[in-house]
């Protein structure tokens, strides 16, 4: 795991397709990211290239781990908060290729998500995750607290409702 590395991705034809392809796998796999499946491959590149457009105006940052030339997992930091909340910012889109899950990736994307965020100036970070199959376990590890849960938020990608937690954790300070 030390060849991993973590950091922004441009918006590149080849990096949009390796976006793309993990999110595809993400919703297959069941994975609450937004999207039902199937999932089309325009639908996904579609996002990622808002997304991607979205970081170059500074209104988020899509993370990568890349595992040489390969792209294992990526995660979005949320930046573009209301007036009224300039000290915040919000974890999106953490996924891991399935294959690669449990080899410590999205722990160290989550760990450099954070790091960002501090050096943006936020003193809180909030996310949001399925009740059903999320990652509860990884955030409450990483020292995430548990605001509470919403129950059927979202449609599942393959049918049917889940709920959602509701995760924050202060960041940046001493």
């Amino acid at each position: 795991m030390n060849s991993l590395e973590i950091r922004a991705l441009d918006d590149d034809a080849k990096t949009r397709g390796m976006l793309a392809a993990l999110l595809i796998e993400t919703v297959a796999a069941g994975g609450s990211v937004s999207f039902m499946h199937p999932l089309s491959r325009d639908a996904a590149h579609e996002f990622w290239l808002k997304s991607l457009a979205a970081a170059a105006r500074g209104e988020r940052a899509v993370l990568g781990a890349w595992d040489g030339e390969m792209l294992v997992g990526t995660v979005t930091l949320l930046l573009d908060c209301p007036p009224n909340q300039p000290h915040r910012a919000e974890i999106a889109k953490l996924m891991t290729h399935v294959d690669r899950r449990g080899q410590g990736i999205a722990t160290r994307l989550m760990r450099a998500a954070e790091e960002l965020a501090v050096k943006k100036g936020r003193t809180l970070l909030v996310l949001d995750t399925a009740s059903e199959e999320g990652a509860a376990g990884l955030y409450e590890k990483l020292g995430f607290t548990l605001t509470g849960e919403i129950p059927d938020y979202a449609l599942k990608p393959h049918g049917g409702l889940t709920g959602t937690l509701i995760y924050w954790k202060r960041i940046g300070r001493s």
